[in-house]
C-alpha cells in the first residue's frame, strides 16, 4: 500500500514508496523471485535426468507458473479505485518498464516474430513484409510514446486513454468513439493472445485446443479479475523474468552449440553466408525441383475444380460414396470403413465451403512450387530486383511498399495502443514516465535483438540437419506439434522417396520459437521452459487488454448513461464482471483459430494508429483542435481502415457473393490499412475543426 506523501522540490507530492528503502525492498524480492525460478528449473531438469517421464513436465511447468501468477493476483486484490485502475501511481520506473515489457512482448513477439523472420526472412515477398518490418517498427513506436505521447498524459492524472479525449474534447460522443475504438482494437489483440494460451497449455498438457484455453484463461483472470492494475503490474513483472530466462536459454544455447559462443546477436552474422550458400544448393538440388514441380501440378488440379466447384465437389462425394460400397461389398475391416466414412464426412459442406477450402489449398501448393518451399531468400534486403526485369522490378517495389507502409502502421499503433499508455498513468510523475519508457525499450531491446538470431540459427539447422533426414527418422516434435495444430508443422512425402526435402516440410510462424529447443536436441525441461515464457507472455498482454476493455465498456461507456450515480467501489465491481463477460466471448472467437496470432496482433496496430494518433496527437499539440474534428478525425481513420480491411477478406466477400479478390489500393496488403487511415483521420479531424471551431474554454487544449 502506498505510504504518505512527501512534496519533492519542483514536483507533485511523490510517493515514500518511491523511496531508496522501498525500491531496495523491491529488489531483493526480485533477487529473491529470480534464484527461485532458477532452482525450480534445476531441481526439474535434474528430476528428469533421473527419469522423470516428459509428460509430466508440461503439466508442472503449467501448474506451477499459473499458480504464482494467481498468487500474486489474489495478494493484490483491491477494489479502490486508484489501485484497481492505475495501481496508486506509486510503481517505479524500472518495474513499470519491466511490466511494459511483459506487456509489450506478447504471444505475436515472442511466438511468433522469430517464425516471422524464418518464413519471411528480411526480405519479405511481394505481398508481405519481411520480419525486420516488425522489430522495426514496434522499436521506433516506443520512441514516439516516449517522446510525443506518454509524459504528456501522466501529467493530467487520468485513468483511461478515453478520459482524455473527453477532458480534451468535451462532450459525450469524442469518449464514446475512443473507448469504441479502444474495445475493437483491443479486443482483435487478445483473441490473439488467448490463441497463444490454448496452443501453449495444449502443448504443455496434451489436452484439446478449446481445453487449454480455459486452463490458461483461469490465470489471466485470478490477476486482472481480482486486483486490476495493482495484480496484474507485479504479475507482470514475474511474467517478465519466465518470457527473459525462455527466450535466452534456448538462443545461448544454439548460438554456443554452432559457434562456440552464447552471445548469439554478435555472432549470428556468419550463419547468414552458410544459408545463403545452403539456399543456393537446394534450388539446385533434382529432389527438390522435382517436389516443386509435383506442387505445381497439384496447384493446377485445384484450380481445375475452382472452374465449377458444384461439379467437382458431387464428383468427389459420389467417388467417396461408391468407395464405402465397395468396401463393404467385399467385407473390408471395419476400421478402414470408418476411416473412408470419416473422409466422406470431412469434405466441404457446399460450394462456398469448398471453394474458400480449395482456394487455400490451391494458394498454398502454388506458393510451394517456387523454390525453397516459397521461402524468401533469408538475407536480400527485398524481394524482386530493382534491375531485373519488369515482373522482378514491380516485385521489388511491392516489396519495400508494403515494408514501409507496415512498418509506419507498426509505429503509429504502438504510440495509440490504450493498454499500453495506460501502464504509463502508473508512475509516480511525468519524469517517471520519460524515465518508464527508456527501460521498457531496454528490457524489449535485449529479446528483440535475439529473435533475428533465433531465426536464422532455426534455419540453419532445419537446412543442415532436417532437410535430407528419411522420415523414420524424423524427431518426435514434428508429429507432436502436428497432432496440436496442422497448420503449425506439415510434413508431405509427395515424391515417395522417403526422404524429406526442404519443400515438404512446412512449419507455421508459431512454432519456429515453441519447438526451437527440439529443434537443437535440448533437454525437454527447456522447452516447457520456452512454452511457460509463451504463456506468460500470452498472459501477460491478455491481463492489460482485458482490463482495457472492461473500463472502456464500463467507466467510458455504460457509466456516464446511468443517471443514479455510484460509488467507486460499484463501479469497480462492474468492471470486473464485465472483464469476466469480455474474456469468455475472446475465448470462444480464439477456438475458432481464424489466423496466426501476428496476423491478428497487426491489424489491430492499424486499428489503434488510425483511431487515437491524430487526434490526441492534434489535441495535444494544436490549440484549434475541436470536438467536431475529434469525432471526424476517428470516425475517419476507423472507417477506412476497417473498410479497407473488410474488403479484402476473401471469407467475408464469398459470403457475400463478390469476387474472391478485391483489388488492392497501390498494392498495399490490408494488415497495413492503417497506412490510408492514419492520413484519413488527420486530414478530416484538421478540415472539420477548421470548419467548426472550439466555441467553448473547456474545449481549449490542456498543456
Amino acid at each position: 500500500m502506498p505510504g504518505r506523501s512527501k512534496q519533492a522540490p519542483g514536483q507533485g507530492p511523490v510517493p515514500e514508496t518511491s523511496g531508496r528503502a522501498y525500491l531496495r525492498g523491491l529488489h531483493w524480492i526480485l533477487a529473491a523471485y529470480v534464484a527461485g525460478v532458477l532452482l525450480f528449473l534445476g531441481l526439474l531438469a535434474a528430476a528428469e535426468h533421473a527419469g522423470l517421464a516428459r509428460q509430466w513436465i508440461g503439466p508442472i511447468f503449467l501448474f506451477s507458473t499459473v499458480m504464482v501468477y494467481a498468487a500474486i493476483g489474489v495478494w493484490g486484490r483491491t477494489s479502490d479505485p486508484e489501485e484497481y485502475y492505475v495501481a496508486g501511481r506509486r510503481i517505479p520506473p524500472m518495474y513499470n518498464g519491466m511490466a511494459s515489457a511483459a506487456d509489450w512482448m506478447s504471444a505475436a513477439s515472442f511466438i511468433s516474430l522469430p517464425g516471422a523472420l524464418y518464413l519471411q526472412g528480411f526480405s519479405g515477398t511481394p505481398g508481405q513484409a519481411g520480419g525486420l518490418a516488425y522489430l522495426l517498427g514496434w522499436t521506433g513506436g516506443f520512441c514516439l510514446v516516449a517522446i510525443l505521447i506518454a509524459p504528456q498524459l501522466r501529467a493530467l492524472r487520468l485513468y483511461t486513454v478515453p478520459d482524455y479525449f473527453q477532458l480534451r474534447f468535451g462532450g459525450r460522443w469524442p469518449r464514446r468513439i475512443a473507448a469504441g475504438a479502444a474495445v475493437l482494437c483491443s479486443f482483435t489483440y487478445v483473441v490473439a493472445q488467448i490463441y497463444g494460451v490454448g496452443l501453449i497449455a495444449s502443448r504443455l498438457t496434451g489436452v484439446q485446443f478449446e481445453i487449454g484455453i480455459m486452463l490458461g484463461l483461469g490465470g489471466v483472470l485470478l490477476c486482472s479479475f481480482l486486483g486490476g492494475m495493482r495484480a496484474i503490474t507485479w504479475t507482470q513483472v514475474s511474467q517478465y523474468v519466465v518470457l527473459l530466462l525462455a527466450f535466452l536459454i534456448p538462443v545461448s544455447w544454439l548460438a554456443w552449440q554452432q559457434f562456440g559462443n552464447p552471445l548469439a546477436p554478435l555472432v549470428y552474422g556468419t550463419q547468414m553466408r552458410k544459408i545463403a550458400a545452403l539456399e543456393d544448393q537446394l534450388r539446385q538440388d533434382p529432389a527438390e525441383q522435382q517436389v516443386a514441380g509435383l506442387y505445381r501440378e497439384r496447384a493446377q488440379g485445384w484450380a481445375e475444380r475452382l472452374r465449377d466447384v458444384d461439379a467437382a465437389l458431387a464428383r468427389d462425394r459420389e467417388a467417396a460414396q461408391e468407395h464405402i460400397r465397395a468396401m463393404r461389398a467385399r467385407h473390408a475391416d471395419v476400421g478402414e470403413i470408418v476411416v473412408a466414412s470419416r473422409a466422406l464426412s470431412q469434405l466441404p459442406r457446399d460450394a462456398q465451403d469448398a471453394r474458400e477450402r480449395w482456394t487455400k489449398a490451391q494458394r498454398e501448393d502454388s506458393e510451394r512450387a517456387h523454390a525453397l518451399g516459397g521461402l524468401p531468400s533469408h538475407a536480400t534486403p527485398y524481394a524482386g530486383d530493382p534491375e531485373g526485369t519488369p515482373a522482378e522490378r514491380e516485385a521489388f517495389e511491392l516489396s519495400r511498399r508494403n515494408f514501409l507502409a507496415l512498418m509506419f502502421c507498426l509505429m503509429v499503433g504502438t504510440a495509440g495502443l490504450p493498454h499500453l499508455l495506460t501502464r504509463y498513468y502508473t508512475v509516480p510523475s511525468v519524469a517517471a514516465a520519460r524515465s518508464s519508457v527508456a527501460w521498457s525499450l531496454v528490457f524489449i531491446a535485449v529479446l528483440y535483438s535475439g529473435a533475428p538470431a533465433l531465426a536464422a540459427m532455426v534455419k540453419f539447422e532445419v537446412m543442415q540437419h532436417l532437410a535430407g533426414s528419411s522420415f523414420g527418422s524424423l524427431p518426435d516434435w514434428i508429429a507432436q506439434w502436428a497432432r496440436v495444430d496442422p497448420a503449425l508443422v506439415a510434413i508431405e512425402d509427395i515424391n515417395g522417396d522417403g526422404i524429406l526435402q526442404f519443400g515438404e516440410l512446412r512449419l507455421g510462424a508459431d512454432v519456429i520459437m515453441l519447438a526451437a529447443p527440439e529443434l537443437a536436441g535440448l533437454p525437454y525441461v527447456v522447452s516447457g521452459l520456452v512454452a511457460a515464457g509463451g504463456l506468460a507472455a500470452a498472459l501477460s498482454t491478455a491481463d492489460g487488454l482485458l482490463l482495457t476493455i472492461s473500463n472502456a465498456l464500463v467507466r467510458d461507456i455504460a457509466l456516464p448513461e446511468v443517471r443514479r450515480p455510484l460509488t467507486p467501489e460499484q463501479r469497480v465491481i462492474l468492471g470486473k464482471f464485465a472483464l469476466l463477460a469480455v474474456a469468455m466471448l475472446a475465448a470462444v472467437a480464439a477456438a475458432v483459430r481464424s489466423a496466426e496470432i501476428l496476423s491478428l496482433v497487426s491489424a489491430s496496430f492499424s486499428l489503434a494508429g488510425s483511431a487515437f494518433v491524430p487526434v490526441m496527437l492534434l489535441g495535444l499539440f494544436w490549440r484549434r483542435a475541436s470536438p467536431a474534428g475529434a469525432v471526424a478525425g476517428m470516425l475517419a481513420g476507423l472507417g477506412v481502415t476497417v473498410y479497407y480491411m473488410l474488403d479484402h477478406s476473401s471469407s467475408l466477400r464469398g459470403l457475400l457473393g463478390l469476387a474472391a479478390q478485391a483489388p488492392l489500393w497501390w498494392g498495399i496488403q490490408p494488415v497495413s490499412a492503417g497506412v490510408f487511415g492514419v492520413p484519413a483521420g488527420l486530414a478530416a479531424a484538421v478540415l472539420v475543426s477548421l470548419l467548426r471551431p472550439a466555441r467553448r474554454p473547456g474545449d481549449a487544449p490542456i498543456s
